[in-house]
């Protein structure tokens, strides 16, 4: 039963820049259809934000893993903007036998940046995910720098800035440099994720950035690289600019919340992903927010929708469960469409 009240973690209740708990009602009352329900089973949502966190989230890590055993989803991979998972995804996946949690690494300012030592010590520790820098890119760096933007922000906005306020060092992590050639420090932690065969996600970069980066970690025999949400306003990637990143080896991902919220339309997203190709996308839900629908009916919502837009189950196969279990280090499991479940009942 979804949750109708927000957790949020004790960083999240610092007396200086004070992110409060959210007790708002969730009034979205949508599910998914069984269809889509039975066509995202055995995935792993690889993108969620839940509690504990920095802010109020709609759900806990242990309550999404007991809520994936009941809806037959394989497990999900622990993202934070902030702090290493691995360590806490073990714990997870020990209080709750049967689901993957995936521990992740994202190098924004408060892990150091691009700091390969932190990428080696989380791969040994089990990390299977690397995030190049969200909050912290370049990028990004603008919604929180720039006067007069700060009325209607993201949370993750009001927690730069309330971390500012404390007189914090809080600069961005570039990437590239002034010529828009990747970093030293950059190429150090593609070595790394090389080297312990982890899966790299652009995080929030630029267009720019994204290809310096896709081209860098394809030339080191990175196999698993995933653009993290390439429709996301703050990058907006074309098609055609898709389907040279898939040519190098990328997934593009497609992420729930994008289309959801209204960021961008359902049908940008369904034509970036004909253009692109089933067998070069992989679906995330980015969710955990409190006013958006619980984490775990995410992938079939997302189902339902292409569903809608004359997608076939293959293509939503393919999309939900062999690529989010391809970026989860998993076998492959069993097609299974309606048609098959009613059969062999």
């Amino acid at each position: 039963m979804p949750s109708s009240t927000a957790i949020t973690g004790r960083a999240g209740l610092r007396a200086r820049g004070r992110i409060d708990v959210v007790t708002t009602q969730i009034d979205d009352q949508r599910t998914p259809g069984e269809q889509a329900r039975v066509l995202v089973r055995g995935a792993v949502d690889y993108h969620v934000h839940v509690a504990p966190d920095f802010v109020a989230r709609r759900i806990t890590d242990v309550e999404l893993a007991r809520r994936c055993l009941e809806t037959g989803q394989a497990g999900f991979g622990l993202k934070s903007h902030y702090a290493p998972t691995t360590e806490r995804a073990q714990v997870v996946a020990a209080a709750v036998p049967g689901v993957i949690v995936l521990g992740a690494i994202t190098l924004n300012r408060a892990v150091g940046g691009l700091n390969p030592l932190a990428v080696e010590v989380a791969a040994r520790q089990g990390a299977r995910i690397v995030w190049f820098p969200t909050v912290s890119s370049v990028n990004e760096q603008d919604e929180v720098l720039q006067p007069g933007r700060h009325a209607k922000v993201p949370v993750w906005v009001q927690f730069e800035l309330s971390l500012r306020e404390t007189g914090l060092a809080c600069e961005p992590v570039p990437v590239v440099d002034e010529r828009g050639a990747l970093l030293p420090e950059a190429l150090a932690v593609l070595d790394v994720v090389a080297r312990n065969d982890l899966v790299l996600c652009t995080g929030h970069l630029g267009r720019d950035e994204v290809f310096r980066l896709v081209e860098a970690a394809a030339e080191r025999g990175i196999r698993d690289i995933v653009v993290t949400h390439p429709e996301f306003p703050s990058q907006s990637i074309p098609p055609d600019d898709q389907v040279e990143l898939a040519a190098m080896g990328a997934l593009m991902e497609r992420a729930f919340t994008t289309p959801h919220t209204g960021k961008v339309s359902w049908e940008r997203v369904f034509e970036a992903t004909r253009t692109v190709g089933a067998e070069r996308t992989v679906w995330a839900t980015d969710l955990g927010q409190v006013a958006n629908p619980p984490v775990e009916d995410g992938l079939a919502l997302m189902a339902d929708a292409f569903l809608a837009d004359g997608f076939t189950e293959d293509e939503i196969r393919t999309m939900a469960v062999a690529n989010t279990r391809r970026v989860a280090g998993l076998e492959p499991v069993a097609e299974t469409s309606v048609a098959a479940r009613d059969e062999a009942s």
